[in-house]
């Protein structure tokens, strides 16, 4: 078994999915729109087969995001090496996200960086 994607509801779909694909790598689909319900949704597709499908609804709740909760926590990328993960943890910080902890090997042993990005979501750098 396999995880197929993870989805995640935004509010400006575009600045995702430029984030995704300007920092991580994205491929992205064409993008998906029902016309019906103004339901939008971009697929976006990393080099080991990953998704992650970035979605839009008007009427869905934008409630506070409180960093310590019950529920998903964060998204981790594996980018291979401590170098890219210095390099892209610099790369987001001069873009102007807020690395939160890190680059820095943890407790149980991973190389990692967090960073509050897409809509004050947390995005995990790790080897």
């Amino acid at each position: 078994m396999r995880i197929e994607h993870i989805a995640i509801y935004v509010n400006n779909l575009e600045d995702a999915r430029k984030f995704f694909i300007k920092y991580l790598g994205a491929k992205s689909n064409d993008g998906y729109h029902n016309l019906q319900t103004g339901f939008r949704s971009y697929f976006l597709s990393f080099d080991d087969g990953a998704r992650i499908e970035i979605m839009n609804k008007p009427e869905v709740l934008d409630l506070s995001k409180e960093f310590e909760h019950t529920g998903y926590s964060h998204i981790a990328f594996s980018v291979g090496s401590k170098d890219k993960v210095d390099a892209i943890t610099e790369e987001l910080k001069a873009g102007g996200y807020e690395v939160i902890s890190g680059p820095r090997t943890t407790g149980d042993g991973y190389y990692e960086s967090c960073i509050v990005a897409v809509e004050q979501n947390k995005i995990e750098i790790t080897v």
